[in-house]
Formats: structure tokens, C-alpha cells, sequence
């Protein structure tokens, strides 16, 4: 259960957040969370880091590897975009994929294997790969799963 007699929600709240320093509110949030945060998870994640990484917007688009591969997301598809330094790569490339990876094999020697993790989940049915300009792209269909199952409440008496 989560303990929220240790959050100082009351009518002074905001006369004393208003009153501190940023760095005060700062340290604060940080003890506040050494408290609430159980002890064998406090050494998994830096508390700096934590509140850093969401004051940065996550990228739109990720370059990956050695392929130089971009992968980036629209409301409806997953695009992977990999430049093609030679030709012949397309005659002897394979692109298989999972529901969140692409697997690129034999470019550029025929023993290599490159995975690239997709933005989103995708459909298994429905991909496509267009080579043109020295760029082979693929487009995947992203899969919208809105599973929801309803659960009953029962009434106790």
C-alpha cells in the first residue's frame, strides 16, 4: 500500500512550496523519494537520473547500429529506414521481424545478423520493403491492442 500520510498535503502545502528555493524543492522530492521507495530497488536507478530523463522529451526517431538504421513511428506505421552502400546488398539481404524487432541478416558480409528494437508493437501481417535511392525502407503496421476485460464487482453485505 502506498503511504500517503508521508505527503504534507494540507492547507499550508502551498504557502510552503511557494516560499522554497529551487533546489530546496529539489531535495525534498528526492528525500521523499529514499523514503517511499523500497529499499531493494533504491540501488537500480539513480534518483539524478530519474527526474533528468523526464524533463527531456524521448526522441522521435533512434539510429541504431552499424547499418546506421533510423527507426521512427506514425499514428498508423513503424518505418525503418537503413541506407544501402551497395546494390547487391538487396539481392541478398533477409528482414524477418517480431513484434518489436527487426532482423536484418547477410548485408554486409553473409554471416551478419543486425537487430533493430521498433519504436512500438507491430502486426505480424502487413509489412513492406521498398528499396530506391540507395535507401531500403520498410513499413510495418503498428498494432493498437485496446484488450480490456471488464471485471465484476461484488457486492458484500
Amino acid at each position: 500500500m502506498f503511504p500517503w500520510n508521508m505527503f504534507p498535503f494540507n492547507k499550508d502545502m502551498k504557502d510552503s512550496m511557494s516560499k522554497m528555493k529551487p533546489d530546496q524543492i529539489e531535495n525534498f522530492v528526492q528525500d521523499l523519494m529514499g523514503k517511499v521507495m523500497p529499499g531493494n530497488m533504491r540501488g537500480m536507478m539513480n534518483p539524478q537520473e530519474m527526474f533528468t530523463g523526464s524533463q527531456s522529451s524521448p526522441p522521435q526517431q533512434q539510429t541504431t547500429g552499424i547499418l546506421n538504421s533510423t527507426a521512427f513511428e506514425t499514428h498508423d506505421f513503424v518505418f525503418v529506414r537503413i541506407p544501402i552502400k551497395n546494390d547487391e546488398w538487396v539481392r541478398q539481404l533477409r528482414i524477418y521481424h517480431t513484434s518489436n524487432q527487426l532482423i536484418v541478416e547477410h548485408i554486409p558480409q553473409p554471416e551478419d545478423k543486425h537487430t533493430i528494437t521498433l519504436p512500438a508493437i507491430v502486426k505480424k501481417k502487413g509489412a513492406s520493403a521498398n528499396y530506391k535511392d540507395s535507401m531500403l525502407e520498410v513499413k510495418i503496421p503498428k498494432n493498437v491492442d485496446m484488450q480490456f476485460s471488464q471485471i465484476d464487482v461484488t457486492e458484500i453485505i
